[in-house]
């Protein structure tokens, strides 16, 4: 909800391809082409990689950022150590911040260059991990990356083991074709309960 009326929650991928004052043209309620207070108006999260996409988030109107990715490490704002300080910088502009988190990450089939930032899943201490850090900040929101992405090898739906060609997708085991599914709502609840 936002001013009391319900919206649309618009996360936008690759936000910092635009220039912040394009953003501000359509965020900003004096914006030449505002959609703020019309039918079209939202919640809308830029994503933030880099230190400097904050100042750019807050200049271009967004009510928030979020992080994507689901490796800690991989850029400024996936780091679980960043964190803290980028709710702080949410929160003394009044925007939102929302962690994204994941199970684990290998995206080596489709980006073969990027080994160093696969992370294993550790049947499922990863994802908890993640979870955690999320919660340190208590965050409004936490997002999951992905569903079913599976090429990053960050899905959470059903998984049984499959091969396509010589590639083999991992799948949960030793745990059941549902596992990340059950940990993605026993955390659901744990936040859902932390947040009344």
């Amino acid at each position: 909800a936002k001013n009391g009326k319900d919206v649309p929650l618009f996360y936008i991928y690759d936000s910092y391809n635009l220039p912040s004052y394009d953003w501000k043209n359509l965020l900003s309620p004096s914006g030449l082409h505002t959609i703020r207070n019309t039918a079209y108006d939202g919640v809308f999260l830029g994503l933030l990689v880099e230190p400097r996409h904050k100042n750019e988030i807050l200049q271009g109107g967004f009510d928030g950022f979020y992080t994507y990715f689901a490796t800690n490490g991989f850029t400024y704002g996936s780091s679980f150590a960043n964190w803290k300080a980028l709710r702080e910088f949410a929160d003394q502009n009044k925007i939102m911040f929302v962690p994204s988190i994941g199970p684990g990450y290998v995206d080596t089939r489709v980006r073969p260059w990027n080994g160093k930032n696969t992370r294993k899943r550790l049947n499922g201490k990863y994802y908890n991990d993640a979870f955690q850090s999320a919660f340190d900040v208590n965050p409004e929101i936490i997002s999951v990356t992905s569903f079913n992405e599976w090429h990053e090898g960050t899905q959470i739906e059903m998984a049984v083991p499959k091969k396509v060609g010589d590639y083999t997708y991992n799948d949960y085991a030793p745990n059941p074709p549902e596992y990340y599914l059950q940990l993605t709502r026993n955390w659901s609840q744990k936040f859902r309960n932390y947040q009344l």
